[in-house]
């Protein structure tokens, strides 16, 4: 091999090793990105159900919750909602897990796991604190789950 073929070898094997970083960081920020807009739609959504439960003194039904998850910015970036409402009782914790979604990610930085609503954070009676949406790790979030659904939650669930 001549030197000009060694010099075009190694532009070739430089190009393509930035383009690889570039995809790879193109999909971390997307990634990201997606995140932020599913926490801000979870948000809105937190907002919404603490103001239906200060004015209604309960949480609303799922059929409601469906329809403002139509409205929600960023509604797309949430993805399936599970909505636990009809599984809540005047005798709930307050760290009940009220809604939830699961978020899968090919980034390589950021892991997969759950968009997190608690129902303490719609029992705060300020209206002018928005709601905390929490970040769990897969495991942490169906260890807890796990802990806080009925049998009866359960197997309607798997239905």
């Amino acid at each position: 091999m001549n030197r000009r073929q060694k010099s075009i070898l190694v532009e070739i094997i430089i190009v393509l090793l930035l383009t690889i970083v570039a995809v790879v960081a193109i999909l971390n920020v997307r990634d990201y990105f997606n995140r932020r807009a599913a926490i801000i739609a979870m948000t809105v959504l937190g907002n919404r159900i603490k103001s239906y439960r200060a004015e209604h003194d309960l949480v609303p039904s799922e059929s409601w919750v469906k329809e403002q998850r139509e409205s929600l910015p960023g509604k797309d970036r949430l993805g399936e909602l599970n909505y636990r409402g009809m599984w809540i009782d005047f005798e709930a914790e307050p760290n009940e897990i009220l809604a939830y979604t699961e978020k899968k990610s090919r980034s390589i930085i950021l892991s997969d796991g759950y968009l997190v609503l608690r129902l303490k954070q719609v029992l705060i009676q300020d209206a002018g604190v928005n709601v905390n949406i929490e970040w769990m790790e897969k495991q942490e979030f169906e260890t807890l789950l796990i802990r806080q659904q009925s049998p009866l939650e359960i197997e309607m669930q798997h239905k």
